[in-house]
């Protein structure tokens, strides 16, 4: 039986009441997501409230919205927030993303989104939730993203790889141009299964690279070792 918390470097993640736990994708974002100079950022499905945590310990300046739509899952979120060093600085809202208005734009929107999309649905109507596109999609992703961002704002998350095409077709189609990628693969000679992707309103050429997570000859690599460092308490 897992347990019900995850303990980081600076900050405890309880998942016991969300039906997504804490895990790599998530961690992965957190650490990747582009947030210098990012004074306002927003986590869209929170869950948990890993990433928007990860994102106020590497932003000491920045100020974070953290979405959720699960009553569950928002109230363990604002658990988890009140609980670090940054309850100041990181709000959760439980609210639709689609009903969301806030103030003022932001820099830098973060999300992992669910990703099932033609998979069969679970009976677990939460972990449902959670899991698949029918709530959250990628095209009303897009959508808000390019009306809730800055000029130069940017929209990070992670995917499956099989759904890459399709997620930055959909991009595109609301002016949102992939300018960083990240191949994620599990160990050498595996193939890639998730895809961390950075989009901006401006068309340039895509910053190209590629992380495994483990070394040829077994335990972590030193390219994951140095991206998770800060969060993972035996990196």
């Amino acid at each position: 039986m897992s347990k019900s918390f995850f303990q980081f470097k600076q900050f405890t993640v309880f998942h016991d009441k969300c039906a997504m736990k804490v895990g790599t994708d998530g961690v992965l974002l957190g650490a990747w997501a582009p947030v210098e100079k990012a004074e306002n950022i927003l986590d869209v499905g929170t869950g948990t409230g890993l990433i928007a945590l990860q994102l106020a310990q590497r932003s000491p300046q920045a100020r974070i919205a953290a979405i959720e739509i699960d009553l569950a899952a928002a109230e363990q979120a604002a658990e988890n927030v009140s609980r670090s060093p940054w309850a100041d600085r990181v709000e959760v809202i439980c609210q639709d993303f689609r009903d969301y208005c806030p103030e003022s734009r932001f820099d830098l929107l973060v999300s992992n989104p669910p990703y099932f999309v033609d998979a069969l649905k679970c009976p677990d109507g939460q972990r449902c939730m959670a899991r698949h596109t029918g709530g959250l999609n990628y095209d009303l992703l897009f959508s808000r993203s390019s009306s809730l961002l800055k000029e130069q704002g940017r929209v990070s998350i992670i995917i499956p790889t099989e759904v890459e095409k399709k997620v930055v077709d959909t991009a595109w189609g609301h002016r949102l141009f992939l300018s960083h990628r990240l191949q994620v693969f599990t160990k050498p000679g595996k193939p890639c299964r998730r895809v961390l992707l950075t989009f901006g309103f401006e068309m340039k050429p895509c910053k190209e690279e590629r992380l495994c997570i483990e070394a040829a000859h077994g335990g972590y690599s030193d390219e994951y070792r140095a991206l998770t460092k800060d969060f993972y308490l035996n990196m």
